[in-house]
């Protein structure tokens, strides 16, 4: 459907959570310190920011590019210790270089990472950085130290985290004015787990099969470009990139077994996709751009270059030119995600459902719960007028992954035309809650309930609604 750089908002982002706190509080879920807080306590922080961070941010809901960034962290993942919780990763429609990890496993990744990035090793080790600063509980340990110093509650101090990565240039404002002497206390926190993070991290990239060295190489990178910038991106504005960290990282990589690591296509294909679909950029030039890149480029693959000017020239409704760049490019590449996707967007575009259909069903016998596979199946569906078929695949997929937002949001537009008000206000109730919007929510599900003449679904909806009052409580708390 439808290259690199980056350093921790989280860091400034608990600073500023010091002063902040009492005026920003989740609901009080303890005040005895983070010693105290149980994993599942901090799950549910995260749940909170993850819907605190659509309603606030720009969280961009691709599958194709979500998937990618999911498997990149699970790669990661994989080789790190100390994993006590599921890790969710969100992408942040912003060109600026930055990422953030916050509790409970979210990581925030912004698109400019893929802009400044020459390589996949380079964007891991931003993503290597932020897993190890939620494992190694950096953010808690920090929290607990603030609450041995203040009278503000844990929950208190996690909302304003919350807030603070939400907006990290009013954060470092706040930061600058009214920290006062305790500011070198907690920077020189923060700089002890910077260099933890490192450490971590890049014995993650190397036992994930990533170049070590990319976080030097990405670091000096960074440092070069912005060294004498009046206004430098939000990562190096909380955490300068002093040459002691830089040369620090590139004599541990040097510790590693020296190999030549193979390039990613999967990297280039994200990155033409976030360069086309989410960027201002003239789409005429940019695929003028690939089709140079294609015979003449030396940075990019030929057939991600492809890719994007197929990109570009479907985002033209140019269908007969990005056609026989695709299918080349499916030929090749017969089970990637990012080709399937194009080439349904490409036969929807001309009305070629039936063709899509067979494609998308055939890569379903493969990948029978892969979500681009079922979200272009089910957009399928939809622009084929075919709604029930959309409706009962999605409530199938929904049943499975229930907090999945564009599932939900397409299944409303299948139950529309089918006249199945109550559950499209149900459909409406549970995209309006994952976006934090809980008034609206709520509203949808009361409807929802009363509309329904079945007994036991007005039941399920009423418990439901309850579920959803309770946590428009806690929202408002933390909103507050």
């Amino acid at each position: 459907m439808g290259f690199k750089a980056s350093k921790l908002a989280w860091g400034f982002s608990l600073l500023f959570a010091a002063q902040l706190g009492a005026a920003n509080k989740l609901p009080d879920i303890g005040t005895a310190g983070v010693s105290a807080m149980s994993i599942e306590r901090e799950v549910r922080f995260g749940q909170a920011f993850t819907r605190f961070a659509r309603a606030n941010q720009p969280v961009i809901n691709d599958p194709v590019l979500n998937e990618y960034v999911t498997d990149l962290g699970l790669q990661l993942l994989s080789q790190a210790d100390s994993v006590r919780f599921p890790f969710h990763f969100l992408l942040i429609n912003d060109d600026s270089i930055n990422a953030s990890a916050f509790l409970g496993g979210v990581v925030q990744l912004h698109t400019g990472l893929f802009l400044y990035a020459e390589n996949e090793s380079e964007l891991a080790s931003v993503i290597a950085h932020e897993i190890t600063h939620v494992t190694q509980r950096h953010i808690a340990r920090y929290l607990e130290s603030q609450s041995r110093s203040t009278p503000l509650t844990v929950a208190g101090l996690v909302g304003s985290v919350a807030l603070a990565v939400v907006n990290p240039q009013a954060g470092m404002a706040a930061l600058q004015t009214t920290l006062g002497l305790k500011m070198q206390s907690a920077i020189n926190y923060t700089r002890d787990n910077e260099f933890e993070a490192d450490r971590i991290g890049l014995r993650l990239l190397h036992n994930a099969d990533f170049d070590p060295s990319a976080m030097s190489s990405f670091f000096q990178k960074l440092a070069n470009k912005y060294q004498f910038a009046s206004n430098p991106p939000p990562m190096l504005l909380t955490h300068p990139l002093p040459s002691s960290r830089i040369a620090e990282a590139r004599s541990r990589a040097q510790d590693y077994p020296s190999k030549k690591y193979v390039q990613s296509v999967d990297f280039q294909l994200a990155k033409a996709r976030v360069m086309v679909r989410f960027q201002r950029n003239n789409t005429a030039k940019l695929a003028r751009f690939f089709a140079r890149e294609v015979t003449l480029g030396e940075d990019w693959h030929p057939d991600a270059a492809r890719y994007g000017q197929a990109l570009a020239l479907l985002k033209n409704h140019d269908y007969q030119d990005a056609r026989p760049l695709l299918e080349k490019l499916a030929s090749q590449y017969p089970n990637n995600m990012f080709i399937l996707d194009a080439l349904t967007d490409l036969d929807n575009g001309q009305d070629r459902f039936d063709a899509a259909l067979t494609r998308l069903k055939r890569a379903q016998g493969h990948r029978p719960d892969n979500q681009v596979v079922m979200i272009n199946l089910a957009d399928t569906l939809l622009q084929a007028g075919r709604y029930q078929q959309a409706a009962t695949l999605l409530d199938d997929y929904l049943r499975r992954h229930p907090n999945n937002l564009l599932a939900w949001e397409l299944i409303a537009q299948a139950y529309r035309p089918l006249s199945d008000e109550s559950a499209f206000r149900q459909a409406q109730a549970e995209a309006a809650a994952l976006k934090g919007r809980y008034d609206l929510a709520v509203d949808q599900m009361e409807i929802a309930a009363n509309l329904t003449k079945d007994r036991m679904q007005r039941a399920r909806l009423g418990a439901r609604l309850q579920q959803l009052r309770q946590q428009q409580k806690e929202w408002e708390a933390l909103r507050k």
